[in-house]
């Protein structure tokens, strides 16, 4: 390189290993994001719990080859040679592919920023699809070779994105909907028994009719052990999509069946059992509609205090605080739309609820307000095109899983190496300096699509041979005649105070105390 001084000679090799670090990075960044991953349970993450992960990882991707970049610029400007921005080599690493990258890259990181992402959420949610021009453009940047270095955790995203595609086309059946007096509903979907999930995990749902593109995640309510049939979500009214989507189940008629097309993805597991069951006793503080995670774990423990095989369960105080008495409707998800009050009355569980914006009322009050609107049952009639909610891969999902990512790969090979012979190289032998390199960088990329587009969908299809049984049997699924009865008509298992907020100090003093009691008192008389 001619006239180059030594500084000059320095920041060109800086810039170089700026980007393979970069690279580096990247080669992590898909891992915590394959939601239906089997690698992140055996390092003891959720697909929850990894998203920091992702996060780190993106900001070093990006600070990385942002001054990668920089520093490739500052380096073509001092030395005259600012017209390599434009130049696309056909043999050799092309530039203006990484430029445009960098910019999309830019694009997903500036409306990632967490003040953005909180207030214009949906532009931070399409923004990030850009990854899959990001992935191409780096491609055709660097070339299929050093592309090979990042291709692991892209591979496994690219299989399990997927995966969740095909499982979002069907639509499930949605058995029925509880309306509730605070504006919430809780929608019951048929599920099939071999799909067990833990406590607290999450699904993401869509409705047609209300939003073709939007998925939104909720808190699955139901206990898999409890509820093997059934998985129930539940939606409180706070935006224009829950908004509509309780008008249009509140505008369908009770007396006769309706009809709504739902898809659902996962569920997605974010805690087990044994989390929660090595504690003598535990306190469960929510806030509004933040009670849901806890439903589904005190269904899981109500499942567990009836098995004899079980060890003990621990002792629950949920403290639930809401604006107004009408959210007190919330306490009823406590209690299945399917079970009764008598199975929960073997756990040693108290309730404290607070109402935090209104002025304090007799206890009388408080009951017809919290039942001036009933809950509503509202009932769905089943359609030959809706199936229950499965797991993609079936029965033995993980084994299916590693059968597709491994046959996946193999057919990719299998093709690239027909391709290479039969096709490249009669163009360019062995030379790489015939072919160009962007056509040979997307024709892998599309053999990879094929490969797993083949491996995913022919395991999909076979296992959806074994659900077509279970999909016969949805209109068998029995609905509830009538909701349960509410929580205030139960015997008292704890009290409803209104006009003023918990002294949380006290209360875990109180559970304490609560705590011994259970262990020095009930725990002997049962044994006995």
């Amino acid at each position: 390189m001619r006239n180059v001084l030594r500084w000059q000679a320095k920041l060109d090799r800086a810039a170089l290993r700026l980007g393979h670090v970069g690279s580096f990075c990247c080669a992590f960044l898909f891992f915590p994001v394959a939601r239906g991953s089997s690698l992140l349970p055996l390092i003891g993450l959720t697909s929850e719990a990894s998203i920091k992960y992702h996060v780190w990882l993106g900001n070093l991707v990006m600070l990385f080859f942002t001054a990668h970049g920089l520093c490739y610029i500052v380096f073509w400007a001092s030395t005259d040679q600012i017209h390599e921005m434009l130049k696309w080599t056909r043999t050799k690493v092309a530039n203006v592919p990484g430029e445009l990258a960098l910019l999309s890259g830019l694009v997903m990181w500036v409306t990632a920023l967490p003040r953005v992402r909180r207030q214009m959420f949906e532009l931070f949610f399409y923004a990030h699809h850009l990854y899959a021009l990001f992935l191409v453009l780096f491609a055709l940047h660097v070339g299929v070779a050093f592309f090979c270095s990042i291709l692991p955790g892209v591979f496994l995203f690219m299989v399990d994105r997927y995966l969740r595609f095909l499982q979002s086309r069907v639509r499930v059946r949605l058995v029925s909907a509880r309306l509730l007096a605070c504006d919430a509903v809780e929608l019951n979907f048929c599920k099939s028994p071999h799909l067990t999930h833990s406590p607290m995990s999450t699904v993401f749902i869509n409705v047609p009719c209300v939003s073709r593109l939007q998925w939104h995640p909720f808190t699955v309510t139901s206990s898999s052990s409890l509820e093997p049939d059934r998985l129930s979500v539940v939606v409180k009214r706070a935006g224009r999509w829950t908004e509509k989507l309780y008008e249009t189940i509140s505008s369908l008629p009770p007396s006769q069946p309706g009809h709504l097309d739902v898809s659902v993805e996962g569920p997605y597991s974010q805690a087990t059992p044994a989390s929660f069951l090595q504690y003598d006793s535990l306190v469960m503080i929510s806030g509004g509609g933040g009670i849901t995670p806890f439903i589904s774990v005190i269904r899981e423990l109500v499942h567990r205090s009836g098995t004899a095989a079980e060890a003990a369960t621990p002792s629950l105080l949920l403290i639930a605080v809401f604006k107004t008495s009408a959210d007190l409707a919330m306490l009823d998800l406590i209690v299945p739309a399917s079970g009764g009050f008598s199975d929960i009355s073997r756990l040693e569980l108290r309730i404290e609820a607070f109402v935090t914006r209104e002025s304090v009322p007799s206890a009388g009050d408080v009951v017809a307000i919290a039942h001036k609107v009933p809950a509503e049952e509202v009932l769905f009639k089943p359609s030959p095109s809706h199936a229950p909610i499965a797991p993609v891969l079936g029965h033995n999902g993980w084994l299916w899983l590693a059968a597709v990512v491994s046959s996946s790969f193999f057919i990719f090979l299998l093709l690239v190496g027909a391709v290479q012979r039969l096709y490249i190289y009669p163009v360019d032998g062995n030379s790489n300096r015939v072919y160009p390199w962007a056509a040979r960088t997307l024709l892998n990329l599309l053999l990879l699509c094929v490969g797993i587009a083949v491996a995913a969908s022919a395991a999909v299809l076979w296992n959806k041979r074994r659900r077509a049984e279970e999909a016969k049997q949805v209109e068998n699924v029995a609905t509830p005649a009538s909701s349960p009865a509410t929580w205030l008509d139960k015997p008292r298992r704890g009290d409803a105070e209104v006009g003023r907020r918990p002294d949380l100090r006290s209360t875990m003093h109180r559970s304490i105390l609560f705590s011994f009691w259970v262990e020095l008192v009930l725990l002997p008389l049962k044994s006995a």
